[in-house]
């Protein structure tokens, strides 16, 4: 049986990720800063990646590690980056450590994110495109990239990178979603308009969470995709007007246009569109939701 630790488990994507390992019959092992599981697994273990020694209680002998925890956000103050560099890149650097010293032959799985591109407007961007950091949470993520090609090349240790552009969905709680989509859903849903700083012109890719999680336990399996990095695609490449018009139509508000505050000007991307064609080369995926019928469903 194939085993792994996920780093994260409380966390949105580590949750999902521990549903779907849970459904395949794959041993894991869930940890995270908390004391407890929010899922209530009787293996949880509580470590503290920013602590080495918090992770010498972990059995590293396992096929995959996924490093799923991690301070996000788009805040470039400046204390901020420094609890970001702490978390992402120390954390990061502790669980290699641990790897090297623990003779693991496990590979590293490590979600990056859409803000470690330069926009392009109407561009679909690949994985080779111009990267650049407008935040210390994106910062962080372009370091951690780099940390672990450069432990593959020194040491050996091999990874998979996932990119993600924009997440939707939940299997948990009561919330349906996080991030930009849960925003715009909370506000509709409390019956109050949807701002949209300027236009509303920016585009993404939307993946739902459950697609996002199959395209990475479909592909790390291969040997191929050892010290990759993958851009993970989707079904809907909308702008964040047409978004909000989705949702503002399904729950009867209306839309604000707002000027773009000088801070958040500072730190938009404009068009983040992800081409996933070196993903569907090596692992052809079907991705199974919609933006639409998922809306319909809530």
């Amino acid at each position: 049986m194939q085993k792994a630790i996920i780093f994260g488990a409380n966390g949105y994507l580590g949750r999902h990720l521990a549903k779907a390992l849970k459904s395949k019959n794959i041993a894991f092992t869930p940890t995270d800063l908390a004391a407890t599981s929010v899922d209530n697994y009787n293996n949880y273990i509580q470590a503290d990646i920013c602590n080495s020694k918090s992770l010498i209680q972990l059995d590293f002998n396992v096929d995959y590690i996924f490093v799923f925890a991690a301070i996000t956000g788009t805040s470039t103050q400046v204390t901020d980056y420094i609890n970001m560099k702490r978390v992402n890149e120390l954390g990061l650097l502790h669980i290699l450590q641990q790897h090297q010293q623990s003779n693991s032959k496990a590979k590293i799985i490590f979600p990056s994110t859409r803000l470690v591109y330069q926009g392009k407007t109407n561009i679909l961007l690949k994985e080779n495109d111009t990267l650049k950091a407008l935040t210390p949470y994106a910062q962080t993520k372009i370091n951690g990239e780099q940390l672990l090609a450069f432990y593959q090349e020194h040491v050996g240790v091999n990874y998979t990178i996932f990119r993600i552009c924009v997440p939707y969905g939940n299997a948990f709680d009561g919330a349906y979603s996080y991030g930009t989509t849960g925003f715009f859903l909370s506000k509709a849903q409390h019956g109050e308009n949807i701002s949209i700083y300027g236009e509303g012109k920016q585009r993404r890719t939307f993946t739902h969470v459950k697609d996002i999680v199959e395209v990475i336990l479909t592909t790390i399996p291969q040997t191929k995709s050892n010290n990759q990095i993958y851009n993970i695609g989707g079904n809907d490449h909308l702008s964040l007007k047409e978004l909000a018009e989705m949702v503002a139509s399904k729950f009867k508000v209306s839309l604000d246009f707002v000027p773009f505050p000088a801070q958040a000007a500072k730190i938009e991307s404009g068009d983040t569109i992800f081409d996933d064609a070196k993903l569907q080369a090596d692992t052809p995926f079907t991705y199974q939701h919609r933006l639409s019928a998922w809306l319909n469903k809530i």
